[in-house]
């Protein structure tokens, strides 16, 4: 223990004496901005590179303060002992960072700017200034660190593209400028290098290079939660003021312990995603299971599946490898080696702060949310005899299966080719454009498929009945601050119809149009059984103040596939909850083109790599498959207002639409009315 502490404490020194006092960031950051606006390119070089290495020196700094500083005065101790143990601490890291910062208020930026840098927007600047300087290599590599957290930053994607065609720029200048273990997400190189050797077959090295990512990954979430013992965050500062010592104490603690707790997601979320990648700690484990297996170390095997089970208990595959591993070495008469302790440690040190952090969200009245989604409810099994679920010998065990993200793989290379290339049922609409044509599968772009005066009928209605965030519980900006996104269901617009409060010839339109892209997408893609409506969906995006619009970056609608969770870095989609797994086919139908932006994009499954777009014009509609297969986003509506009829549909009829159920019924009133009268009944709105 002694030996640690030192070596924590002469790292801790090492660099502060190799930084010196480091000038703050915020400070360089501001200079570069002035230049920038002056046009001094050199002078925006040398400010917000300063500012990125101040930034990254700072936190470096502040992580080992913190840990050497933890070493050097633990707290396990109790009684008033425990409060001088704090205060020496306390002491220590603030001499610790003053030897390497200089006084801490010179380091105490803004949350916004903080954020700012998270984001890498230094990196913006730089590529521009580097593309000033005649240095297109530098700037491809600043342009493509800065893209890694902004992915949506269209012209960030076309400038890539530009630099990608420049004469001395290779393959090898796209780089990741800010790569560190610390930052997520933190050990995937050591990842990528031990997937590159597992798909080679080469599975001693990959066996290296996931232990290498394990080794990292915990040491980032050491970093990482000391990271954490920053400042309090205080929304009110005069409501701060009234609060009494334990309740300032548990406030900061608490605001600590989620950010403790929130690491392991943190870790596994690339830089400008929202999302964590899918089963990130797992996975590891489930590749070093098996490369020990093709290796024949049962042992390292066994290991690395019941620290996978530690984490996903409930796993049917894991589980019947792992009876195989027990069963080979009881065979062999070798040990048969428990759970990781790095796992076990965790695994434990979580089940405690979740329940600390469930019990203050029940007394206090603050949401709790699970930070990762691979546990059973996060619950620890208790370690199962999994040989107890066989009577007889390894032999009548199947051999262990491949890791999942490589049985998708594979199952998606096997899957029959889909059908398509049906007639189309009604004589005016005219397919455009093919999966061929559109670089894809299971696409296809038709015209005329409602008229110009159904589109004007339509748009009326839209513009009369839709409700500001309807279909996303109500947020008014689902996907984006700089748009207004409203919605309506079909059966609302029947109701209105009937109440006289839109026109009922527009009502009814609406109904009609979606029936008819349902019988295009049946007939069009061959199939042979029915096709349902899953959603049906009027929207409307409209662009919000045109000062709001300058310089966008943002999509209109984040890239996605319709029926399951879309996982770009490893170009797979995870058909499970919360996706909508029951959608088959998807449709947009489109009322107007009189709009900037807006443009339908298809991408690979990288989300970056566009492979079509489709611009919106009235009775235009696209259709296509909602797996994996068909990633889509739409871009930023930067001015007007961009309306549709969008759609979804199942083949599997006990997910058929409510709405529509009743929508169907509606019909049928309005149908059955519309013969005893004789006539359509025309209500005032009708008559303008």
């Amino acid at each position: 223990m002694v030996s640690m502490v030192s070596a924590l404490w002469a790292l801790c020194c090492g660099l502060v004496a190799a930084w010196g006092h480091l000038t703050p960031f915020d400070e360089l950051y501001e200079d570069g901005v002035r230049a920038y606006y002056d046009s001094d390119w050199p002078a925006v070089v040398r400010a917000m590179e300063g500012a990125a290495h101040s930034y990254r020196e700072r936190r470096r700094l502040q992580v080992g303060c913190r840990l050497a500083c933890a070493a050097r005065h633990g707290l396990d101790t109790a009684g008033p002992r425990v409060v001088g143990a704090v205060l020496r601490r306390a002491r220590c890291i603030e001499v610790c960072g003053q030897r390497g910062l200089g006084p801490a208020s010179l380091h105490r930026a803004n949350r916004d700017l903080e954020l700012e840098f998270e984001r890498r927007g230094p990196y913006n600047y730089l590529q521009l200034a580097y593309y000033k300087l005649n240095e297109p290599a530098k700037a491809a590599a600043a342009a493509h660190t800065f893209f890694l957290a902004n992915p949506e930053h269209m012209e960030m994607r076309q400038s890539l593209e530009r630099y990608k065609q420049m004469e001395g720029v290779g393959e090898s200048h796209f780089i990741d400028l800010e790569a560190r273990p610390y930052m997520p997400v933190c050990c995937q190189e050591a990842f990528d290098k031990g997937l590159k050797h597992y798909d080679e077959e080469q599975y001693s090295l990959a066996i290296s290079a996931f232990e290498e990512a394990m080794r990292q990954f915990w040491e980032a979430e050491t970093e990482c939660r000391a990271l954490c013992q920053g400042p309090q965050e205080v929304e009110d500062i005069e409501q701060h003021r009234g609060l009494h010592l334990y309740e300032i104490i548990a406030g900061h603690y608490l605001q600590v312990l989620l950010c403790e707790h929130d690491c392991v997601r943190q870790l596994s979320t690339r830089a400008g995603r929202l999302s964590p990648i899918h089963n990130y700690l797992p996975l590891h484990h489930d590749f070093l299971q098996y490369s020990y297996y093709r290796v024949g170390d049962y042992g390292g095997a066994l290991a690395a599946s019941t620290s996978y089970l530690l984490l996903r208990p409930a796993d049917p595959d894991m589980l019947d490898n792992t009876a195989y591993y027990q069963l080979e070495l009881r065979a062999r008469g070798e040990p048969a080696p428990g759970p990781r302790q790095d796992v076990l440690d965790y695994m434990e040190r979580y089940r405690l702060e979740k329940e600390v952090l469930q019990a203050a969200s029940a007394e206090h009245g603050f949401p709790y949310i699970d930070p990762i989604s691979w546990t059973v409810s996060g619950e620890l099994e208790e370690e199962r005899e999994i040989s107890g679920r066989r009577t007889t010998g390894a032999e009548t065990l199947r051999a262990p299966v491949m890791p999942v993200m490589q049985r998708k793989r594979a199952e998606r290379a096997s899957e029959p080719e889909q059908r398509e290339g049906g007639e189309v049922p009604y004589s005016g609409a005219m397919v455009v454009s093919d999966s061929r044509q559109l670089n894809g599968s299971q696409r296809v772009l038709l015209d005329h498929v409602i008229t110009p005066l159904e589109c004007q009928q339509l748009f009326l209605v839209a513009n009369s009945i839709t409700t500001a965030g309807d279909g996303y519980r109500g947020k008014m900006s689902p996907h984006t601050p700089n748009e207004r996104f409203e919605g309506a269901t079909v059966y609302r617009a029947l109701t209105y119809g009937v109440e006289g409060r839109i026109s009922l010839r527009g009502a009814t339109l609406f109904y009609e149009a979606s029936e008819r892209a349902r019988a295009i997408i049946q007939a069009y893609f061959m199939l042979n059984s029915t096709l349902y409506f899953s959603y049906t969906h009027l929207v409307c995006r409209t662009a919000i103040e045109a000062g709001q619009q300058d310089n966008r970056n943002d999509l209109s609608h984040p890239i996605h596939a319709d029926n399951c969770l879309l996982d770009p870095d490893a170009q797979v989609c995870w058909k499970e909850p919360p996706a909508y797994t029951h959608r088959d086919y998807s449709a947009i139908l489109y009322l107007n083109g009189d709009f900037d932006g807006g443009e339908f994009i298809f991408t690979e499954p990288d989300a970056k790599t566009v492979t079509a777009a489709v611009k919106p014009r009235c009775g235009r509609m696209v259709g296509f498959s909602s797996g994996g297969e068909n990633p889509h986003g739409v871009m930023a509506v930067t001015r007007g207002q961009r309306c549709a009829v969008a759609l979804w549909f199942t083949l599997d009829p006990h997910f058929r639409e409510q709405e529509r159920i009743k929508a169907d019924e509606a019909m049928e009133l309005i149908s059955l009315q519309q013969q005893l009268d004789g006539s359509v009944e025309v209500n005032s709105r009708d008559e303008l």
